[in-house]
């Protein structure tokens, strides 16, 4: 973070700001106000002169609070970007770094072909099929016509200033500061950025569950008589089809049920709000509690963004984005959680007979168009390879290794992504940061229709709640998929929501609705939405249950399902927020008691089932009966058994499908409550205990050892312990760490609860907000903020937010800099 020599509280001084703050004169006047140097994490350049003239004139004042929390004041959007990217560069260079060689097809180069990326930006399995994805994207245009597309199909002017000014700010960062993180200090391919390079990494965010889900599907795809490759090197797995193969429709549609599944995904989310009629004084209240990556391009960031009379939001923006993602103002208060709906669609090709780059629409030929791209290579000669696209989108080879979709003489499959046409989403995060209300929060949605992947949970001060599954979606009605589904998407998209239309006739295309902003997807009126139920709630289950009482039905199965059973997560979250909502009278105290309340429901299901039946099972091993019933059944560092519940419940859950776990099966009637009652009768039950427990004897790992001695993280040779448990646990404080025996039990979190925002209003001007971001805000081991907040969140301590004016200059560790270009 910026580090000025001489903290800046003396009261003179303080005043003097505020007054130069309030007219925003960001001049060299402003410089005599605060005494800066360099970042905790750089050292300064002291030969570098301007050679950018695009961040001439920019500038901003950022002032940090604890935890290096930054409140960036700017006089428009240019100078609020340029402040955003010089603090975010100040963090987290290297990470943002190599996010850009990523969106410029350029890891190869550096890094190597066959290196794995860090998965932040695509599913790509290698650099090369990164490579090949991303250069195609950059040598196709295909920002650059986003970002020529007129609001509000197209990104707004506020935008676009933005962006320009957030690449400005982190040049002048580059340019002025060494990199000191290990990670990059003296790369050479820390380089400046353009606000294209910016554009860029959010179009990959907006397909990451679309074409970025497909990108080793995309880059392998051959046609059949394509002769082999003339170098050893691929660009992801081979589709390597049997001329007049097709795939298994049952195999598929369990692959593509596992593929979309969020008890399978690297990311997902836990969110309420409550309404007035719940809380003690009438106002909303809103906890929101994402899990992502702990590590890479997809971590969060904290800062307080404003422009006076214009915009003054504080929350986490998503690494090498502009806008604040998730937060909070004087009177909202927004989180996301990914939600359920399907942002891509299959359309299965009839190929021309003997052509099988040209397919047929209502009986006449179209060819495929080809974007041959070529990749530089680390010690190699370059790697040229032929994409294939179509009127639907790109030929795929498959989705994931798991389901392959082979290319034969006779079909292909191509890939509908309509978030390959949206760069909305920072629009839509921009008009939540401006709102006054809920129903502000809706009109947002409605006018940007912005969100690729996410549903929104919102409260206000006026007491309103909000739930919206508010998503750019493929327009695909059940009854286009009944009329149009091929004999595979009859199987896939009852199962997955994954629909394989018939692409040989145009009537089965994606249909548009007259209040959408571009062709072919839902508009707002088809959305799932409650408004001010007195809970709302979601934990990447469907709409269905965002409140029990009050169930969403009528939407389309591309949204997600009706009537099915939940994850231990979701029920969990609704057996408790619906508790509190029950006993009413609640303020931001109790949201924080329920973010580490680390109940595990899995643990209330099954641990006496499983304590009864184990002296039968295991009647030479009396200790592991002990131990499991005499856990608490939390996930508290402190939770004696929790570790050996946690290993038993993995190995159970991995090797009994999930109608077998139970006696009483799922009832929609009683959705919260089924299935239970563990099915200790199994031949899997006594293995996976006695598997548990010898598991943990061999690393030496008492089997009533508390959890934090086993589930840690390390940072700077600091074992830090960490609460949470994983979602087969149900568990609202998720954790999916790395299993280590050697190395002492769970040595790293993957992911899980990142930043987490507790916010209420007691009738004041400045919103009632505790914050906490796990895994702190610096990836660079030598800052002061590498682990500082980690360190909170193993003590389950956390961050008073300071967003009012008179908090920020009142903090003990305030520190000013005037950023310029």
């Amino acid at each position: 973070m910026v580090q000025p020599a001489v903290p800046v509280r003396p009261l003179g001084v303080i005043l003097h700001l505020r007054t130069r703050l309030k007219h925003l004169a960001l001049t060299g006047a402003a410089l005599a106000v605060v005494t800066a140097s360099l970042p905790g994490a750089a050292a300064a350049d002291s030969g570098g002169r301007d050679r950018h003239p695009a961040d001439r004139g920019l500038s901003a004042v950022i002032r940090y609070t604890e935890y290096g929390i930054p409140h960036i004041v700017a006089k428009d959007y240019a100078d609020l970007g340029f402040g955003t990217g010089w603090a975010q560069a100040a963090d987290q260079v290297c990470v943002l770094a190599d996010g850009f060689l990523t969106v410029n097809g350029e890891r190869s180069r550096y890094f190597g072909p066959d290196a794995a990326p860090d998965g932040s930006l695509s599913s790509a399995t290698t650099n090369l099929s990164s490579d090949l994805y991303f250069r195609g994207v950059k040598d196709a245009g295909t920002v650059e016509d986003l970002l020529r597309t007129p609001a509000p199909a197209g990104p707004s002017r506020d935008l676009k200033e933005l962006m320009r000014g957030w690449a400005a700010g982190y040049n002048a960062w580059l340019r002025k500061n060494r990199v000191t993180d290990p990670a990059c200090a003296d790369a050479d391919w820390v380089r400046p950025v353009t606000a294209l390079d910016v554009a860029r990494r959010g179009f990959a965010v907006s397909v990451l569950g679309g074409q970025g889900r497909a990108v080793d599907g995309i880059t392998a795809a051959r046609p059949p008589a394509a002769p082999p490759a003339t170098t050893a090197r691929t660009a992801g797995p081979a589709p390597g089809p049997v001329p007049g193969s097709v795939p298994d429709p049952d195999e598929a549609a369990e692959a593509a049920r596992a593929l979309f599944a969020p008890e399978n995904a690297t990311m997902g989310s836990n969110a309420v709000a409550f309404s007035g009629a719940t809380t003690a004084n009438g106002r909303g209240l809103l906890l929101g509690n994402p899990h992502y990556p702990w590590q890479g391009g997809r971590r969060f960031w904290q800062s307080q963004q404003t422009i006076p009379g214009e915009l003054n939001v504080s929350g986490a923006s998503l690494l090498g984005t502009a806008v604040v993602n998730i937060g909070f103002n004087d009177k909202v208060a927004w989180s996301h959680t990914v939600a359920t709906g399907v942002p891509l669609n299959l359309h299965q090709l009839t190929l021309v007979p003997g052509d099988p780059t040209s397919y047929l629409v209502d009986g006449k030929p179209e060819r495929m168009t080809p974007r041959t791209v070529t990749v530089a290579v680390r010690d190699g000669a370059p790697v040229t390879r032929t994409q294939w696209w179509t009127r639907y989108g790109p030929v795929v080879g498959g989705l994931g290794a798991q389901l392959p979709l082979p290319w034969t003489a006779t079909t292909a499959y191509a890939l509908n992504d309509p978030n390959a046409l949206n760069l909305r989403g920072s629009d839509t995060a921009l008009g939540f940061g401006r709102a006054r209300s809920t129903q502000d929060v809706v009109d947002t949605l409605e006018r940007t229709q912005g969100l690729p992947w996410v549903n929104t949970i919102a409260a206000d001060s006026a007491g309103h709640s909000l739930f919206a599954q508010s998503q750019v979606l493929p327009r695909i009605t059940d009854e286009l998929a009944a009329r149009c589904s091929t004999p595979l998407g009859r199987a896939t998209y009852p199962a997955s929501g994954v629909a394989v239309l018939d692409g040989s006739r145009s009537d089965c295309a994606p249909g548009s609705d007259p209040d959408a902003v571009q062709p072919g997807v839902f508009g707002p009126a088809r959305m799932p939405v409650l408004q001010d139920a007195p809970y709302v709630e979601n934990s990447n289950d469907s709409a269905w249950l965002a409140n029990a009482d009050r169930p969403l039905t009528g939407y389309e199965r591309i949204f997600g399902t009706v009537a099915t059973p939940r994850s231990l997560r979701t029920r969990g979250g609704i057996e408790d927020v619906a508790a509190m909502a029950g006993r009413g009278g609640l303020a931001v105290a109790d949201l924080q008691r329920q973010q580490f309340a680390n109940r595990a429901p899995a643990g209330d299901l099954a641990a006496a089932d499983a304590a009864k039946a184990c002296p039968t099972a295991l009647p030479e091993d009396p200790e592991v009966c002990r131990v499991i019933g005499a856990w608490d059944r939390t996930m508290d560092t402190g939770s004696r058994g929790a570790l050996l519940f946690d290993r038993f419940w993995r190995r159970f859950t991995g090797t009994v499908k999930p109608a077998d776990q139970w006696r009483v099966p799922f009832s929609a009637a009683d959705p919260v409550r089924t299935p239970n009652t563990l099915n200790t009768g199994v031949p899997e039950f006594a293995k996976a205990l006695a598997g548990a427990a010898a598991e943990l004897r061999a690393a030496g790992i008492a089997l009533d050892a508390p959890l934090g001695a086993h589930q840690f993280v390390v940072r700077n040779g600091e074992r830090i312990p960490v609460s949470g448990g994983t979602e087969s646990l149900g568990v609202w404080n998720k954790a999916e760490p790395v299993w280590n025996a050697a190395g002492g039990g769970y040595v790293e979190v993957a992911h899980g609860t990142s930043h987490v925002q507790a916010v209420g209003w007691d009738g004041g001007r400045c919103p009632v907000a505790r914050t906490l971001l796990s895994y702190s805000q610096s990836s660079n081991p030598a800052s002061p903020h590498y682990s500082d907040q980690t360190r909170l969140f193993s003590g389950e301590r956390w961050v008073t937010s300071r967003f009012c004016e008179k908090d920020i200059l009142r903090s003990p560790a305030l520190k000013v800099v005037v950023v310029r270009g």
